[in-house]
């Protein structure tokens, strides 16, 4: 058993530690394999980062500098580093951006913290301070904030900018970010300002033309084409849409059995009750005035049969198969009509309204666009162009996290400077508020304030820029009263960032410092890791014997039912 060694008398009893070796062991190894995770998406920072390429063991490929991805798609095996994955996702899903800004700001206050630790001072104590020092640094945000109003239009656009800059396609950002600002004004509830749900988006890739051909479909978009079976419509004016989510088919038994039928006659008569019933299910279709018709994939048996395709033609009935159960939501709300389920309760009430529905030729495929909707939901649908999967696929991921953005701006509405300029000025005004405070608590907000400049550092050193003189020379401008200076990576130097246009939501940065000391602090109180396994792993023996006996057996405090 290793030894503890007694803690050296000094004038307080809280402000040395001597920990024992296991101990200090499992806070090293944690926050070491904690520290590689961060490092791995360091060099992604900013509009000057590297990206990566992640290969999958399925062969997928994926191109990408966004962190949320890159972590998600890593295989994490240390429990502690898995809380750094879990970290970019809440960071994600809280703000949508500054998923590679969180990790790294992590990153460097482990790094703090473990010269902390080798100093003797308590876990507690770093805590407790870090803890203070992140509700500080979240008032002197919000006191840097700018106001917002939701009508400003150009300040949501230069915001979704700036979330555009650092991605693959940020070449696109003047397309993308009006189109990002469209989308969510355009689904926000006046009677719930604050509440944008991103479902309401929905967005549809089709592989062909580049991005620059990505557009904003005020309606719906489907990425299938229209069943041309007998004939059928593949254009309808004045549409009147139907959502249905029975099947237009044959019933079957109710259970799996063959049916044999040797008379001609009988499968005559088999064949005419078909095609009777079929016809009766499209003559009530018919009768209420509908003329497109939305069918639900189903997994019973076929949703349409070419017999039925062939009556809904001559009926001069448009038909779009196979739409997705997970989308049917969207669709309802989007047409303001019902889902039907079934051919009795098939009704001209339950129908949706719009000016025109057709089959589009794109790329190499077609797609069916449904436009002028009456009385539509608030809903959007925006459709993403790409000539390869990989473009696409990351230009996805660019569009949500500038919605993201914009949400943020919606629910709360303060923007911030970018640039690494909150970093820097936090770590001036914590490092001030660290000398009037007393004993260990100071010593560890300064540490703290000190962490925050690997920001900037790596903003400047992804560049290509001489990290430690622009740091040194932004430090010296926040000092002189310059609050908005940062570094501006395309010319090299430091100007005034909120002029150049590189501005955040206020949440972002907040968020990001809320959500990495609270990980930290996590790390940091965790003092040893248990393993549990299965006894019926480790004992197959005895496990196999309780299967064959049906007695629950019990050994080591452990009970196997």
């Amino acid at each position: 058993m290793a030894a503890v060694t007694a803690a050296q008398p000094r004038s307080s009893k809280t402000e040395s530690y001597v920990d024992n070796k296991r101990k200090e062991d499992i806070r090293q190894a944690n926050i070491k394999a904690a520290r590689a995770v961060a490092d791995a998406v360091r060099t992604s920072l900013g509009p000057k980062g590297m990206d990566k390429m992640i290969s999958t063991a399925n062969g997928e490929v994926i191109i990408t500098n966004d962190g949320a991805t890159i972590l998600n798609k890593m295989e994490v095996l240390q429990p502690a580093a898995k809380m750094l994955v879990d970290l970019s996702k809440s960071q994600d899903s809280a703000a949508g951006d500054g998923t590679t800004t969180v990790v790294v700001i992590a990153g460097a206050l482990l790094k703090q913290c473990l010269l902390l630790l080798t100093n003797g001072i308590h876990p507690t104590v770093i805590s407790d301070s870090l803890h203070k020092a992140s509700t500080k640094a979240v008032d002197v945000l919000t006191a840097m904030a700018v106001p917002l109003e939701i009508s400003d239009r150009e300040s949501l656009i230069k915001s979704a900018s700036t979330s555009l800059n650092s991605k693959v396609v940020s070449q696109y950002s003047t397309l993308l970010a009006p189109l990002a600002v469209d989308s969510v004004l355009s689904v926000e509830d006046p009677a719930k300002p604050d509440m944008v749900d991103l479902r309401d988006i929905k967005i549809v890739k089709k592989l062909g033309g580049t991005v620059d051909d990505t557009e904003l479909v005020k309606g719906l978009v489907f990425d299938k084409k229209a069943s041309h079976a007998a004939g059928g419509p593949t254009r309808m004016e004045n549409a009147k849409i139907a959502v249905i989510q029975f099947q237009i088919s044959p019933p079957k038994t109710d259970i799996e059995q063959s049916i044999v039928v040797s008379d001609y006659t009988q499968m005559d008569r088999i064949l005419k009750e078909e095609r009777n019933y079929i016809l009766g299910m499209i003559k009530k279709i018919k009768a209420t005035g509908c003329n497109v018709l939305l069918i639900q994939k189903s997994i019973l048996r076929d949703a349409v049969t070419d017999l039925s395709l062939h009556y809904l033609a001559k009926a001069k009935i448009m038909v779009i198969k196979d739409v997705e159960r997970e989308d049917i939501e969207f669709i309802t709300k989007t047409l303001n009509c019902l889902p039907i389920a079934n051919i009795e309760h098939f009704r001209a009430e339950k129908l949706g309204h719009a000016d025109l529905v057709e089959e589009v030729s794109l790329g190499d495929g077609k797609i069916v666009k449904v436009t002028g909707i009456k009385d539509m939901g608030r809903t959007t649908t925006v459709l993403i162009r790409g000539s390869n999967q990989l473009v696409i696929d990351e230009a996805e991921r660019s569009l949500h996290d500038a919605l993201c953005v914009v949400r943020c701006l919606v629910s709360k509405r303060f923007l911030i400077a970018g640039g690494g300029a909150p970093e820097i000025e936090l770590s001036r005004q914590l490092g001030a508020w660290s000398k009037v405070l007393h004993g260990m608590e100071g010593y560890c907000v300064r540490s703290f304030a000190e962490a925050l400049e690997v920001i900037p550092y790596t903003l400047a050193e992804n560049a290509g820029l001489n990290p430690i003189a622009i740091v040194t020379e932004l430090r010296n401008r926040h000092a002189q009263g310059e609050i908005n200076a940062g570094i501006n990576v395309r010319k090299g130097q430091i100007t005034n960032i909120l002029e150049e246009n590189v501005v955040q939501p206020l949440l972002v940065s907040t968020s990001a410092i809320t959500l990495a000391t609270e990980c930290v602090r996590m790390i940091l109180k965790i003092d040893d890791i248990v393993n549990v396994r299965v006894l019926g792993v480790l004992y197959p023996n005895i496990y196999i014997r309780m299967l064959d006996t049906g007695t629950p057996i019990i050994m080591n405090g452990w009970s196997i039912c």
